[in-house]
């Protein structure tokens, strides 16, 4: 996580095996749900980062992977990389345990881990929901530690006796001292796609670093991550989601919940960056997911991944954008760029190419020119009628922007169709030369003057 002028935030790492309630209580302490929540083991698998402020005190949280030392598949030993970067991240740990399970050994052996560490540990017990439960913490003395803080992280009990020690151990940095936050000015951007296209590839590229788990089983990542990147002097907060999948194919909870985060995902970004597979067509799923960022009204860039696998490159690349713009022929304002987030093929280019996407979602014209515009447009185009008589189009004016909107005062506001707004958004955005970014038209009856 940054860290806002020379002021050091410090940073606290939840560990714990699957399910004993990590993400629970990352949840209850960043005060709002960015962790899914589940009774399923390993819902967790990705490591979660939010800023909290306790009291006045501000710390990094990190939410890790369910720890299962003894397992030794491809997933839980990328689980342990994960864990070591966590680790080596944190100033202080949270060791979670289960009172209602009891003394497990694998809490054992993770606890022999901790031991190596020069960091200070936090043995916590929790859902300790109740005095009776809250007496079985006593077992977890047998690890040999000399603090047991029996807690519900559902229910808050016990919570705040522990931050205050962990307070005492660690202070947190001033909330005062720090400065304003930077985030309403730093592009977020969604990284958005079918499951296993490549898009914790891409933003491990980026990073530097294996932030989120890279295996061959699709859909690894099940929450949507936040990555703050700094790239040539300028600030980027990348947000992975979880792979969109059909709706048939979404059966269990917690797919459910994970479609539910990535549409969240998409509703805070600003630029959506579209994966797809160059080897495969553009699928329905993908215009579908087209049509949800044009609903959220958010800038789209379409990314060729796996470039690198494309056997003639130089020929394919306008066939293959050519097939995409017919598959996905409402995104015709985003770009289309090769990249390869194995060998990093691209991906200056898409750092360019989302600087000059985010300032054009953010563009505001004057009223005059758009107006010059727009008459050079209306010059070339018929226009809609009622009852014989012709649309008049007074003026426009913009409204807003993220995305650029503007509101055009006509006679006859009901007339106008989907197709003539489509036109009339194209032929702007072709204009006044906008990349990635739609136009949001609004048409509305001129007042009469009394």
């Amino acid at each position: 996580m940054s860290q806002k002028g020379s002021i050091k935030i410090p940073t606290i790492a939840i560990l714990g095996r699957p399910n004993v309630g990590k993400s629970t209580l990352f949840n209850r302490l960043a005060g709002k749900r960015i962790a899914i929540v589940d009774d399923l083991p390993g819902v967790t698998r990705d490591r979660l980062y939010s800023r909290m402020d306790w009291n006045g005190m501000v710390y990094n949280l990190i939410d890790t992977g369910g720890w299962v030392p003894e397992e030794k598949d491809e997933l839980h030993l990328n689980l342990e990389e994960q864990l070591e970067i966590a680790i080596s991240e944190a100033e202080l740990i949270i060791f979670l345990m289960d009172v209602r399970e009891g003394l497990n050994p694998a809490d054992q052996m993770i606890v022999e881990k901790l031991r190596k560490l020069k960091k200070p540990v936090f043995y916590v017990a929790n859902k300790a929901d109740n005095e009776r439960r809250e007496k079985f913490a006593w077992e977890f003395y047998q690890l040999g530690v000399d603090k047991i803080f029996p807690i519900s992280a559902l229910h808050g009990r016990g919570v705040a006796e522990l931050m205050e020690a962990i307070a005492e151990k660690l202070p947190g940095a001033s909330l005062k001292e720090l400065e304003p936050s930077e985030t309403e000015t730093v592009p977020k951007i969604a990284v958005i796609g079918r499951p296993n296209v490549g898009k914790s590839s891409l933003i491990n590229r980026i990073l530097g670093q294996e932030r989120l788990l890279v295996t061959s089983e699709p859909g690894t990542t099940r929450d949507a991550v936040d990555s703050e990147v700094k790239i040539g002097g300028k600030k980027y907060i990348f947000i992975d989601t979880a792979g969109i999948r059909r709706k048939a194919k979404i059966s269990a909870k917690l797919e459910r919940i994970s479609v539910l985060r990535a549409i969240k995902a998409i509703e805070r970004a600003d630029i959506a960056l579209l994966m797809l597979d160059p080897m495969e067509t553009a699928t329905d799923q993908d215009a579908r997911l087209g049509g949800l960022f044009l609903r959220r009204e958010r800038a789209v860039i379409i990314l060729l991944n796996k470039w690198d696998l494309v056997p003639k490159p130089d020929v394919s690349l306008k066939e293959i954008e050519k097939a995409v713009k017919q598959s996905l022929w409402h995104l015709s304002f985003a770009p289309v760029i090769p990249i390869s987030a194995k060998t990093g093929y691209g991906i200056d280019k898409l750092f360019a190419l989302i600087d000059r996407v985010y300032q054009d979602y953010q563009a505001r014209v004057g009223t005059g020119e758009l107006n010059r515009k727009l008459g050079k447009i209306l010059a070339q185009a018929p226009l809609p009628n009622y009852r014989g008589k012709p649309l008049k189009i007074y003026y426009t004016t913009q409204t807003r922007t993220k995305p650029p909107s503007l509101v055009f005062f006509v006679n006859y506001p009901e007339i106008i169709k989907e197709p003539f707004k489509r036109f009339l958004a194209n032929q702007l955005i072709k204009e006044f030369e906008l990349i990635g970014t739609p136009l949001t038209l609004e048409f509305r009856a001129r007042k009469k003057r009394t």
